[in-house]
């Protein structure tokens, strides 16, 4: 917001001018009501002026502290081969303009730094440590961004000494030939970037270093293990948000067909689940059925046996009667025949 609170045009409004009376005319209680509010917003404004004082010096204590931490975290980082390149490499906006040239020569990047200027405000500069490498003789490239004598934003950067043969932004470049990489529309690669000071407040790829990847390069480095985790595989990162649009919703699509998948395994599971108890129940039954068989013809012999037993004795009976029938039979003639001779 501006210091004077309301634009030159609505205060010439206020004052009465003959625009104003060109234009639409207040009434007494509205001018008084607008004034009123010309003059709190004043006064909102010297607030936000005060805030960002502030914010400012609590900024630049924060800084001191973080500091120690940031050179903490490097020299943890030396003992990770190829961290920055990888970091590089596996974000979006700087892949974008990466050459495999390059890629290659970020091989012998060891340490990166931002440093913001004391008062923060007038600007920043960011230092990529190399080791030896075949390309250059430098050993630190520092771009540094700050405000110009005209006030407006400016840059510059170390002079690259590049050793024969090895110059990456004269190098002819085959785009179609890059592994199939996307790029952006712009003939723009990463140390033609370094070199670029055309139009410094609008240097994406320095905010985005400064801002994203510095803070927290380590979300970058493992992107990668990320996306495994996520259910996500590893490939290029579209640049249009129409592009970024489709790989959402393909993604989505993958989710969603993923979770599918899952759910009709495991109502495979389950049936096959159901239909292995059916069938052990289906043998408990069969198991039940041949034992019942078993118990019934038991059952039948038992039967038998009892009937055979009867009809045993029912014969032995008879012949009992019988054998009884004919010794009184014969005993009866005898004495008769006795008793005849008698007399």
């Amino acid at each position: 917001m501006s210091a004077s609170g309301v634009t030159p045009r609505k205060l010439k409004k206020l004052e009465g001018s003959a625009d104003a009376e060109e234009g639409r005319d207040y009434d007494a209680e509205t001018q008084n009501a607008l004034e009123e509010i010309d003059a709190c917003q004043n006064e909102i404004d010297a607030l936000n002026e005060r805030a960002s004082e502030e914010i400012l010096k609590v900024e630049q204590k924060y800084n001191k502290l973080r500091k120690p931490f940031f050179e903490k975290r490097n020299d943890i980082i030396k003992r990770i081969p190829n961290f920055w390149v990888t970091t590089f490499v596996n974000h979006p906006q700087i892949m974008a303009i990466l050459e495999e040239d390059e890629e290659d020569c970020l091989h012998f990047l060891c340490k990166l730094e931002v440093e913001e200027f004391d008062d923060i405000k007038s600007g920043y500069r960011i230092n990529f440590h190399f080791e030896d490498n075949p390309y250059f003789e430098n050993h630190v490239l520092t771009k540094e961004f700050h405000l110009g004598s005209t006030g407006n934003p400016a840059s510059q950067s170390t002079p690259i000494r590049w050793k024969e043969g090895n110059d990456l932004t004269k190098k002819p470049k085959d785009r179609n030939s890059n592994k199939g990489r996307k790029r952006a529309v712009e003939q723009k690669t990463f140390f033609s970037w370094f070199t670029d000071h055309g139009d410094p407040s609008a240097d994406d790829i320095a905010e985005v270093i400064k801002d994203d990847m510095w803070p927290n390069p380590l979300q970058y480095y493992l992107v990668p293990d990320i996306e495994v985790e996520n259910g996500v595989q590893g490939g290029d990162v579209p640049e249009g948000g129409d592009d970024d649009d489709q790989s959402s919703e393909e993604e989505e699509a993958d989710d969603s067909g993923a979770v599918g998948e899952d759910e009709v395994d495991e109502e495979e599971e389950v049936e096959g689940e159901d239909a292995e108890d059916e069938e052990v129940i289906g043998e408990e039954e069969d198991e039940e059925g041949e034992d019942g068989m078993e118990e019934g013809e038991g059952d039948d012999d038992a039967e038998e046996g009892e009937e055979g037993d009867a009809e045993g004795d029912g014969e032995v009976e008879a012949d009992g009667e019988g054998e009884g029938e004919a010794e009184g039979e014969g005993d009866g003639e005898g004495d008769g025949d006795e008793e005849g001779g008698d007399e």
